[in-house]
């Protein structure tokens, strides 16, 4: 009740450096769909996970407005009976906890949130915890199923298959103890907009960019438009991608391979140009940290990110330590310290990765609006940040933003479970069938 009561402020204030909020309105589409599922869940018809998108640190505020305001007042306006409170529990990284401090562990605890270890090959305990309240929690399970924040509004990440799966998991183990509730995914969309123009701002973050990186600034007599916005912000792009491959080609030459052929093929645009430029360095990027963590670069982009992050904890925060640090001699405390900075500096290869993971070629110049200017220069900035010795960039404000939270239509997991129990081979495919229908839903969101 005290999150609920002191949301209104949280949306205002930056209550830490790396969480920017300066949220004005929060506006909720179809909040009924949910109160009417809600309902259902009290009267123990059915059991559900809420996936929701994940573009932005700030996405659990908005997912806390959503069941603390706009499903009951839905409800209220639709005469739909439900008891409070409305809440849900959640899984987060227990990656969070370890950045943003132990203080994060102690508020999602007391909130209902379950950690998950990304990027190990089956952490156990965590699912067991997570698939014991789905099935019997005392509130449905909120999951962000992209796995991580990717900066843009309008772009979702590749969905990891761990929602489809638990939501698989829920319908066999109501199934086994004779339960007749029906199992649903519901997807829900989160994108922010800016209701005031914000570009004096961006034009000054633009500028301080080209400072920061030694660029130097377009010379432009007349006032700025979207033509001189969209070629500063190609420009710095093509300049930063200059830059990192110059340093990755120095010092980690193996990873990066020049091109055979420098010059542009002429049927290729410059954003596409760029584009595979950019893909060449995050694979050297990912390269560069996994043969320092003797890890094979198997799997997707988001796979390989969720490994390291993995191997850089468990080689930051060693288990095979003993529990009182200060048991180690002064000599083996260095040691254990000197490992520590290694593996944090290795993981400065994958945060670049993390970074521009959801970049695509044309994102730009299909829809040069406000927002999606404001989501690559953050990125970019994002960059030059952690660049600069900043292992937390604290975002600049551009201004007073707006959150849409839109409900999808349910997903009936059930209707499904015929196909995942028949055998192996089958399983695997209902997950991987649903995990692109979840994916499907959420793109239709946005």
């Amino acid at each position: 009740m005290a999150m609920r009561a002191a949301l209104p402020l949280l949306f205002r204030l930056r209550v830490r450096p790396w969480l920017p909020t300066g949220i004005s309105h929060v506006e909720v589409v179809n909040a009924k769909e949910l109160a009417l599922l809600y309902r259902r869940f009290q009267a123990g018809e059915v059991r559900f996970i809420l996936a929701f998108r994940h573009p932005e640190v700030d996405d659990p505020f908005s997912m806390l407005y959503l069941l603390s305001s706009g499903v009951p007042q839905a409800a209220r306006e639709h005469d739909i009976p439900l008891r409070s409170p409305v809440h849900s529990h959640f899984v987060y990284d227990r990656g969070m906890t370890i950045w943003a401090g132990d203080w994060l562990g102690w508020l999602f605890s007391r909130l209902g949130g379950i950690p998950i270890h990304r990027g190990k090959r089956l952490d156990r305990t965590g699912l067991r915890a997570a698939r014991e309240l789905l099935l019997n929690g005392q509130f449905p399970l909120a999951i962000a199923p992209e796995g991580a924040t990717n900066g843009h509004s309008e772009v979702v990440s590749p969905l990891e298959p761990g929602v489809a799966q638990l939501g698989f998991w829920c319908a066999e183990d109501l199934r086994k103890k004779g339960r007749s509730e029906q199992v649903y995914i519901v997807p829900i969309g989160i994108r922010y907009t800016y209701p005031r123009p914000i570009w004096p701002k961006l034009d000054r973050l633009l500028s301080r960019l080209e400072q920061d990186t030694g660029l130097p600034p377009l010379v432009q007599d007349e006032t700025p438009t979207e033509d001189v916005r969209y070629r500063r912000v190609l420009r710095l792009a093509d300049h930063l991608l200059t830059e990192m491959e110059g340093f990755y080609h120095r010092f980690y030459p193996q990873y990066l391979t020049p091109e055979a052929d420098p010059k542009p093929a002429p049927d290729k645009s410059a954003n596409q140009r760029l584009m595979r430029r950019l893909e060449a360095l995050l694979d050297a990027a990912l390269r560069a940290a996994e043969a320092h963590f003797r890890l094979e670069a198997q799997g997707t982009i988001i796979d390989r990110c969720r490994r390291l992050e993995e191997a850089g904890w468990n080689a930051i925060y060693r288990e095979d330590l003993p529990a009182d640090f200060a048991a180690l001699s002064p000599f083996q405390r260095g040691l254990a310290d000197w490992g520590a900075e290694e593996a944090e500096i290795r993981l400065r290869h994958m945060r670049l990765v993390e970074s521009f993971v959801a970049v695509t070629a044309d994102y730009l110049q299909e829809q040069p609006t406000a927002e999606r200017f404001a989501e690559m220069t953050l990125l970019m900035f994002d960059l030059v940040a952690r660049i600069k010795g900043e292992d937390i960039p604290a975002r600049p404000r551009l201004g007073w933003r707006q959150s849409r939270v839109t409900v999808g239509t349910p997903i009936c997991v059930s209707d499904r479970h015929s196909d995942y129990q028949r055998d192996h081979t089958s399983a695997k495919q209902a997950v991987a069938e649903l995990t692109q229908d979840l994916q499907t839903a959420l793109e239709q969101l946005i």
